[in-house]
C-alpha cells in the first residue's frame, strides 16, 4: 500500500513544482512586459523632448529676431552694410565668410579623413600601429578650440605666413591669392584650422563605416584578381558612400558653427572678398564679438536674426545630405 502512493506523490510533487515554474515564469514575463513598455515610453518622451527643445530654442531666436525682420526683410540676407551707430546691418559679408572658410575645410579634411581612415582600417599597417594612429587622431576632438587658436597665432600662422607671401607675389594673377598685404589672420588660415578641427570626426565615422563592411566584399574582389587600390576605390568606398557623406555632413556642421578659433585667426573684417589671403567674418564670429556689448532692439534684432540663418544653413546642410544619401541608394538599387 506504501509502494502505491509513493508514485502519486512524486506526480503531486512534480505538479506542484511546475505550476509554481509557470507561476513564475508568468510573473517574470509580466515583469518584463511593463519593463519594456516603460522603455519604449521613456524612449518616446526622450524624443519629444528633443524636438520640443529644438523648436523651443527655434522659436526663441525667432522671436529676439523679430526687429531686424520687420525692419530689414528678407533684404537682409544681401545687404553688406554693418553699421551699429546707424542701425543699419546686412548679413552678406558673414554668409560668404561663414560659407567659404567651411567650403576650405572641407576640401582639405575629407580627403585626409578618408585616406586616414583607410590606413586606420585597412591592412597598410600592424594593427597596434593602426590603433595607435586612430587614437591620436580622435584625440585632437578632445581639444578645446580656444587652445588650437592659441596654437594656431603663436605656431601655425608665423609658419604658414611666408607661404601666403609667396602665393600673394607669384599667383597673385589668380584671384584667389591676390591679396596685397598677407598677414596670416585671414579666409585659408581659418578655413585650414577649422580642417584640422573637423577631420577627427570625419576620420573616426569613416573609419566606423569601412570596419561595418562585410570581409566578404574584400575577399571576393581580391579573388576576381583586382588590386587593393582597385577594391579600395571600386567597392569600399562606394559600399560605403552614405555612410562617408553623413561624416562629411557632421564634419561640416561643425565647421559651420565653429566659433573660438576661427575669430582668433580669420582677421575679423566684413568684407567680400575673392582672395583667400584677405581677412574675413563669420556669423559665429560676429556673435561672440557682440552679443556681450549689443544694445537691445534691432543690434539684438540683427544678432539673432544672424543666429536664424546660421541654425537655417546647419539644417538645409543636413537635409541636403539626407537628400543625396536617398538618391544614391535609389540609383544603386
Amino acid at each position: 500500500m506504501s509502494n502505491s502512493s509513493q508514485p502519486a506523490d512524486k506526480n503531486s510533487s512534480i505538479q506542484a513544482k511546475s505550476s509554481d515554474a509557470n507561476l513564475e515564469l508568468t510573473a517574470s514575463d509580466g515583469t518584463n512586459f511593463w519593463l519594456d513598455k516603460g522603455f519604449t515610453w521613456l524612449v518616446y518622451v526622450f524624443a519629444v523632448a528633443t524636438v520640443a527643445l529644438l523648436f523651443t530654442m527655434s522659436w526663441v531666436i525667432f522671436r529676439e529676431a523679430q526687429p531686424a525682420i520687420v525692419k530689414f526683410g528678407i533684404g537682409f540676407l544681401w545687404s553688406q552694410d554693418w553699421d551699429t551707430g546707424n542701425q543699419i546691418f546686412g548679413a552678406l559679408p558673414y554668409i560668404y565668410g561663414t560659407l567659404v572658410s567651411s567650403a576650405i575645410a572641407i576640401l582639405f579634411a575629407v580627403p585626409v579623413g578618408i585616406a586616414i581612415a583607410l590606413v586606420t582600417s585597412e591592412n597598410f599597417l600592424p594593427p597596434s600601429v593602426q590603433t595607435t594612429l586612430a587614437f591620436v587622431v580622435e584625440l585632437i576632438a578632445a581639444i578645446p578650440s580656444v587652445i588650437i587658436g592659441l596654437w594656431s597665432i603663436f605656431i601655425f600662422i608665423p609658419v604658414l605666413e611666408p607661404l601666403q607671401k609667396w602665393l600673394a607675389i607669384h599667383f597673385k594673377w589668380i584671384p584667389l591669392f591676390n591679396s596685397e598685404y598677407p598677414v596670416g589672420t585671414n579666409m585659408l588660415t581659418a578655413g585650414i584650422i577649422l580642417a584640422i578641427m573637423i577631420l577627427p570626426t570625419m576620420a573616426a565615422i569613416t573609419r566606423d563605416v569601412l570596419l561595418a563592411i562585410p570581409k566578404e566584399l574584400r575577399s571576393a574582389s581580391m579573388a576576381l584578381g583586382s588590386t587593393r587600390w582597385e577594391t579600395i576605390f571600386r567597392i569600399l568606398l562606394p559600399a560605403g558612400f552614405s555612410g562617408i557623406v553623413s561624416a562629411a555632413m557632421l564634419a561640416l556642421g561643425r565647421a559651420l558653427g565653429e566659433t573660438m578659433a576661427v575669430t582668433m585667426v580669420i582677421g575679423n573684417s566684413a568684407q567680400i572678398s575673392a582672395s583667400l589671403l584677405d581677412p574675413a567674418y563669420t556669423i559665429p564670429s560676429v556673435l561672440a564679438n557682440e552679443f556681450a556689448e549689443a544694445e537691445p532692439g534691432l543690434h539684438i534684432g540683427a544678432l539673432s536674426y544672424l543666429g536664424l540663418i546660421l541654425f537655417g544653413l546647419t539644417l538645409a546642410v543636413n537635409i541636403g545630405a539626407v537628400l543625396l544619401v536617398q538618391w544614391v541608394r535609389r540609383k544603386n538599387r
